[in-house]
């Protein structure tokens, strides 16, 4: 049996996608992304455009803090693939061991996207915080990129529990996590096995399995799930006799006129220069976007199943009380057992909580993470 050498050349560390990876990467044209310009990881974009909306109140994805450190590191998980994160420490921290926290971004994101600031905010507070690039994100190992693998999602914030236990400035037996979005599902997969994990957080958590097998708000049949898996069968059919991804062109670069509300949001900040971030190498288009084949993997994914066991670490589920992936959060406490708390963001969206820092109930993770990680 022959495998296309495509999907299998080994990935040097820290190296974007080589120029016949970038031309295979996508199907969709590359023009729109030299309309809306480029970002780096490093920071916002000097375009404006009349097109692109007002950043909202308290927007600040790409904040930084004179009150702390940052480094970037890289250390590997138990597959021997290379994670790369950033870590902050609180200039003003006195004590040898500081409780730490490992933070995950959104699903389709890396660290530059949410996860730094919440990194950097808390790193504020007195904690040492680790933003991580999930497998085939960001800088993080794995290919192909972009691919859809739960159980290494999970297994990279294990990876970082590890790497902060073996810090000196680190207490081990005192790290607790965040994970935002498609994050709050992995890490509470993480959790489930890791009770290294002794305090976890999510933000605007997204269960991607059950979204991917039932849809939002389970507006999709099972005809309608059997039909997409028949088509990422196909998808894949072709894949393997190309040796090329095909991949969906799930969030386009500009915004359609007839784009639901959903989309809309997510476009507002991965789309403009409010949360836009492109890895070195990368297009506009190569971030975001999956493989349907790949992307199915989700439907085995399911990360509540068993969550009361996380008992008796503490849970804290954020949402905003008018995000449309709420429910999720509802879901997850629910079946969590004791001690787990709910808290609602009034008028907060989904994403207004990946960088809204007038909106993030700053106090109290601050809080939660400083009862719960308590020396």
């Amino acid at each position: 049996m022959t495998t296309p050498s495509h999907f299998y050349r080994p990935l040097q560390a820290l190296q974007a996608p080589d120029d016949a990876d970038r031309r295979a990467f996508i199907k969709t044209a590359g023009a729109n992304a030299a309309a809306l310009g480029l970002l780096s990881v490093s920071g916002p974009s000097a375009f404006a455009s009349p097109s692109v909306p007002a950043l909202p109140e308290g927007a600040d994805n790409f904040y930084r803090s004179g009150a702390v450190n940052l480094q970037k590191v890289s250390f590997h998980n138990q597959y021997g693939m290379q994670v790369v994160g950033n870590l902050f420490m609180p200039k003003a921290a006195t004590a040898s061991s500081l409780p730490a926290l490992v933070v995950g971004h959104p699903m389709g994101a890396v660290k530059e996207q949410s996860a730094n600031l919440y990194a950097t905010r808390m790193a504020e507070q007195g904690f040492a915080t680790l933003s991580i690039d999930l497998p085939f994100w960001g800088e993080s190992e794995g290919k192909a990129r972009n691919a859809v693998a739960p159980d290494l999602y999970a297994e990279a914030f294990s990876a970082a529990v590890d790497f902060l236990a073996a810090h000196e400035r680190v207490a081990a037996g005192r790290i607790g996590g965040i994970g935002i979005c498609g994050s709050g599902g992995f890490i509470i997969s993480a959790a489930k096995i890791d009770p290294r994990l002794r305090a976890i957080a999510t933000v605007s958590m997204y269960d991607m399995g059950a979204v991917t097998r039932d849809g939002y708000g389970k507006s999709q049949t099972l005809g309608q799930r059997k039909a997409k898996l028949a088509q990422a069968a196909a998808l894949r059919n072709q894949e393997y006799r190309s040796g090329q991804p095909v991949f969906q062109n799930y969030l386009p670069a500009a915004l359609p006129k007839d784009a639901d509300p959903v989309t809309a949001m997510y476009h507002s900040f991965y789309r403009t220069p409010r949360g836009m971030a492109i890895p070195a190498g990368y297009t506009l288009e190569q971030t975001q976007n999956r493989t349907l084949a790949s992307e199915v993997k989700f439907m085995n994914f399911y990360p509540f199943n068993d969550i009361e066991t996380i008992s008796p670490r503490p849970l804290l589920f954020i949402a905003g009380d008018l995000a449309h992936s709420k429910a999720f959060s509802e879901d997850a406490y629910e079946r969590a057992a004791e001690p787990k708390e709910l808290h609602w963001v009034p008028g907060a969206n989904h994403v207004d909580l990946y960088d809204r820092t007038n909106l993030i109930p700053w106090t109290r993770l601050t809080a939660f993470f400083s009862q719960h990680l308590a020396a």
